[in-house]
């Protein structure tokens, strides 16, 4: 398995396991503001590194 498949099954995981111990209008709020929260804590540079890498996979 690869290092972004396990990444991938661990946030499915915790997406279920919140949904369980909270209300869906919670743990949704908390899987999509996480993600959003660590890009915008990223520098310019870096954003404009990560938005480069992942138009190069999308033009695989």
């Amino acid at each position: 398995m690869s290092k972004n498949a396990k990444i991938a099954a661990g946030g499915v995981a915790a997406g279920l396991l919140l949904l369980i111990w909270l209300p869906w209008w919670a743990a949704l709020l908390i899987m999509l503001g996480v993600p959003a929260a660590a890009y915008l804590a990223l520098d310019p540079a870096q954003r404009r590194r990560l938005r480069r890498a992942t138009r190069k996979e999308i033009g695989r």
